[in-house]
């Protein structure tokens, strides 16, 4: 038999003839195998696809919500640091799929829940991350708003409400969404020159609102000197454990869809590296300017002002104003396009691969995040920190349990690129679902997700939770989660033969052959 897949000396794989996929109604050429030869993303286009993704006004939210909610400077930087250097281990693990297949995260998918089944992943991140989509589409408007408000006057600012809202936010809103449909309506490559041109310039916004702060508050020591309300004791303890879950949650979407990424990686050895000099070093510096921002806000106002667009409008020189907000602008269509709108493109995509093209998907997602009323989820820190990042944080990382468990324990790193989409393969299982990871990912979301609580007043949920049984878990959510649908998906599988022991208990052809050329492009280096 003919083997279908060619393993280079690095270990990427890739089809030997893309006509064995051809005719298959589960793909379209967003979802096909990109073959090793348009692998060519490099270290720093990974480290600037984090620091065009990290430096935005919804992750410097995280900070400030921290200060907001009584943190002082020390433990919501140590709050944040943790969480990111948590989250990027499954992130990393999932990663590794992308670059050796250089498959994106729906196809992947399909080798853990089924051909069909891979939707229910797929679709659950996609709506995450269109309510993403608005939230980061509705603070760039807001920037718009207070750019023109100041050059324009008070008539801008104070026009006639429209469902709450003056009429030229809402134009703000619209004008600022249309920018980043145009952007990914141009496709993959247009985003990826977008971050590789704005990353190093997204840190001009919060640099200029951290100069003025500090001018404002006289120096450094006022800032770092601002108590905490909370102490280091159980009041700090009570809060730290749900804020950190939801630090983690903040990249719960990139963790399952770094292989939409990962797969145009030039090698293991350099997406790795990207993300681990991008992730946790963009982050942690967001954070310390957030919390020097915000901690110098209470120096100046008396009060933690946690919205950075709204501490902007404050200043005294009009030109100040635009040169932060539109730094803070460019930041956030950076972040957007590449976490909340080339993923859930590639996933409404995989539901109907022959009739939703990536540009399609673009325009889905950003439809549903207008639907989804994005002001009203960071209208309270309490909300967008323990409701919003908390809950759907538990949800994904079950998910993100059954894509390490299946991938790593399980099919030990192995897969067959033609059965993922062929129909009556290896990943058909029972009429496309894999029953096993189904109930995994409904174990790990029910623990992790079932006591959702919120303090009286402060949120959605009800006090006791909403299975008050399961409410001590709720603190832990994303670990919870991630935890027992890993278990979960491992116990369930005891009964099937892993697909290493497949091969080895029969004489069917592993489809694969080595490459006996030279280094190519598939140099060795890790």
């Amino acid at each position: 038999m003919e083997p279908a897949q060619l393993r280079h000396r690095d270990g990427r794989i890739e089809l030997v003839d893309s006509a064995a996929i051809a005719g298959s109604r589960f793909l379209n050429p967003e979802l096909a195998p990109v073959p090793v030869a348009g692998r060519r993303w490099t270290t720093y286009n990974y480290f600037a696809l984090w620091m065009g993704m990290a430096h935005n006004i919804p992750s410097y939210l995280l900070a400030s919500g921290l200060i907001a909610i009584g943190m002082n400077w020390a433990q919501a930087f140590l709050t944040i640091t943790l969480g990111n250097l948590i989250v990027l281990i499954p992130m990393l693990l999932n990663s590794h799929a992308g670059t050796k297949y250089g498959i994106p995260f729906p196809v992947f998918a399909r080798a853990s829940y089924g051909v069909r089944g891979a939707n229910l992943a797929a679709l659950l991140r996609a709506f995450i991350a269109c309510g993403w989509f608005g939230i980061q589409t509705w603070v760039g408007g807001q920037a718009i708003f207070v750019i023109l408000g100041t050059l324009v006057g008070d008539g801008w600012l104070h026009a006639a409400e429209v469902f709450g809202q003056p009429w030229t936010m809402w134009l703000g809103f619209l004008a600022f969404w249309a920018f980043q449909m145009a952007i990914i309506w141009r496709g993959i490559d247009a985003v990826r020159r977008f971050e590789n041109w704005s990353a190093p310039l997204v840190t001009v916004g919060f640099l200029i609102l951290l100069v003025w702060v500090l001018v404002k508050a006289g120096s450094l020591g006022p800032i770092f000197s601002q108590p905490s309300r909370l102490g280091w004791g159980a009041d700090f303890w009570v809060v730290f454990a749900p804020s950190l879950m939801g630090m983690i949650a903040f990249w719960a979407t990139l963790s399952l869809n770094m292989p939409d990424f990962t797969r145009f990686g030039a090698s293991q050895r350099k997406q790795a590296l990207g993300q681990v000099l991008g992730l946790p070093t963009t982050m942690s510096f967001m954070a310390i300017v957030s919390i020097m921002i915000t901690s110098g806000g209470i120096v100046i106002y008396g009060e933690a002002i946690w919205d950075p667009v709204e501490l902007a409008s404050r200043f005294d020189s009009p030109l100040v104003v635009v040169l932060a907000l539109l730094g803070l602008g460019l930041a956030t269509v950076s972040a957007n396009l590449a976490a909340n709108v080339v993923s859930p493109s590639y996933d409404f995509s995989n539901a109907f691969p022959r009739r939703i093209s990536f540009r399609v998907g673009g325009l889905i997602t950003g439809v549903l995040g207008i639907a989804i009323q994005p002001w009203r989820l960071i209208a309270d820190p309490n909300i967008y920190i323990f409701a919003w990042l908390g809950f759907y944080g538990g949800t994904l990382a079950a998910v993100a349990g059954v894509l390490v468990a299946d991938y790593w324990a399980h099919a030990r790193t192995r897969l067959w690129l033609t059965d993922l989409y062929a129909e009556g393969g290896r990943y058909w299982f029972r009429g496309g679902w894999n029953w096993r990871a189904l109930v995994a990912t409904a174990v790990g979301a029910v623990l992790a997700v079932g006591g959702a609580y919120s303090e009286p007043g402060a949120g959605p949920f009800p006090a006791d939770g909403l299975i008050p049984l399961f409410k001590p878990f709720y603190d832990y959510s994303w670990l919870v989660g991630l935890v027992a649908a890993f278990a979960a998906y491992l116990l369930l599988s005891r009964g099937a033969p892993s697909r290493a022991e497949f091969l080895r208990t029969t004489k069917e052809d592993t489809g694969e052959r080595p490459h006996t050329g030279g280094a190519g492009t598939a140099a060795v280096d890790g």
